[in-house]
């Protein structure tokens, strides 16, 4: 098949030989609507919508405060950071669920730069990371000031080139794994073990990753990671993000976000702060515990598969995908912006073209989301629980006569909004 035209009858093979066809069940997807976008906000999981339902009117509305107890939604951070361990190759006990991923950033750069603060005060990152993981080295560098934090970005090919260089002076190598924009995976074990031979430590964005791509953090040594749940999570949006940080390292660690919940006594009400001996001390305020109940349910989807199969299927969708764009002359003008070989890239193609926002606009128009990065990229993201690849076929279908008939130009297509 790798040379020959793909038709519908090459995808509805692929769709019967699905191992895992059987979780867009599990999902809740509107009608004549195709998702490509569950990399930015997952759909909605049936069964996250009983949890939500359940939460609000039976524990909340019957239970009131007695749920915390009876309940357990005191627990939920720490329940739902042992699901997401599972995901990510770490033992119990090193994930905890809590806050954003810019908090989570904020606590454990300080941590690190605290452990590792002998002589070194730069973190090191890509210019092309996700801006809010910058964003949060310039904070604690304008904070601390750059004798005590600095941040050094460079390209993602340099990146080896400045632990060489720079090494005694790096205190924190702060990557994404998946890059947001174009797909593109480091390799996690060869870049943690470069940086720790030249004593730095390592923390890792899983934002693009976590619920799409096997991961082995504990395998690879990793330091610290963060992640969100509300991508390949499907957590809803604004769902809570977690800490990673290896077992090794918790003892020493001191956060310096000290709220009540990461006390090791709280409901002492101690005035004097004293940090729970494990990952629970990166606990601040209170969980949200509506938002982190329907993550809860949400993780059940990965309960009876595992994330081999996932990236399976998701390999062989972005393979798919590429080769019906490649095929069709109308298509030419997009420029695929992905790694070329899908081994290389995460759950996702990037396509860059002068109107990108406008044809995402057309596409949501005929049904197909997929969305918009600036300045120039159409981004489509392949969540293999609940996609056939019957329907990326019929995406690309879309899409050419979209470009056929320049429907993108219309002037409706060309106002931005204040979500992209």
């Amino acid at each position: 098949m790798q040379n020959e035209t793909l038709s519908r009858n090459d995808a509805q093979a692929l769709d019967k030989s699905d191992e895992i066809a059987h979780l867009i069940e599990m999902f809740e997807i509107p009608s004549g609507i195709i998702y490509l976008d569950g990399n930015s906000l997952g759909p909605l999981p049936i069964s996250a919508k009983k949890a939500a339902r359940d939460v609000v009117e039976k524990q909340w509305g019957e239970d009131l405060i007695t749920s915390w107890n009876k309940h357990a939604w005191i627990d939920l951070p720490t329940i739902v950071g042992t699901k997401i361990a599972k995901l990510i190759g770490a033992k119990e006990g090193q994930v905890i669920c809590c806050d954003s991923i810019s908090v989570n950033l904020f606590k454990l750069l300080a941590s690190a730069l605290s452990l590792n603060s002998s002589k070194r005060n730069i973190v090191l990152s890509q210019q092309d990371n996700f801006p809010t993981d910058l964003y949060m080295v310039e904070g604690l560098q304008q904070f601390l000031g750059e004798q005590r934090c600095q941040l050094l970005s460079c390209d993602a090919q340099d990146i080896e080139a400045q632990l060489e260089a720079r090494g005694h002076e790096i205190s924190v190598l702060m990557l994404t794994h998946v890059n947001f924009r174009s797909g593109f995976i480091h390799d996690m074990q060869t870049l943690t073990k470069l940086a720790h031979e030249k004593g730095v430590l390592v923390l890792w964005d899983l934002a693009h990753s976590a619920g799409a791509v096997p991961l082995e953090l504990d395998e690879c040594e990793v330091d610290f990671a963060v992640g969100c749940g509300y991508k390949y999570l499907n957590g809803g949006p604004g769902a809570p993000a977690f800490v990673y940080a290896a077992e090794k390292h918790i003892p020493h660690i001191s956060q310096p976000l000290t709220g009540w919940m990461g006390h090791a006594n709280p409901f002492t009400f101690d005035p004097n702060y004293k940090a729970d001996p494990g990952i629970k001390k990166f606990l601040s305020g209170t969980p949200s515990v509506i938002s982190m109940s329907v993550l809860n349910a949400a993780l059940d989807i990965f309960e009876n598969v595992n994330m081999q199969q996932i990236r399976e299927k998701s390999v062989a969708m972005t393979n798919f995908f590429q080769r019906l764009m490649a095929q069709s002359s109308s298509l030419k003008e997009l420029k695929l912006a992905s790694p070329e070989t899908p081994v290389n890239r995460g759950s996702q193609l990037a396509y860059t073209h002068p109107q990108a926002y406008a044809l995402c606009q057309a596409l949501i128009a005929q049904g197909v989301i997929a969305d918009f990065r600036a300045p120039d990229v159409l981004r489509f993201g392949f969540s293999p629980s609940f996609l056939s690849f019957e329907l990326l076929f019929d995406s690309v279908e879309k899409l050419k006569v979209i470009m056929q008939t320049e429907q993108y130009k219309l002037p409706e297509f060309n106002q931005k909004q204040a979500v992209t």
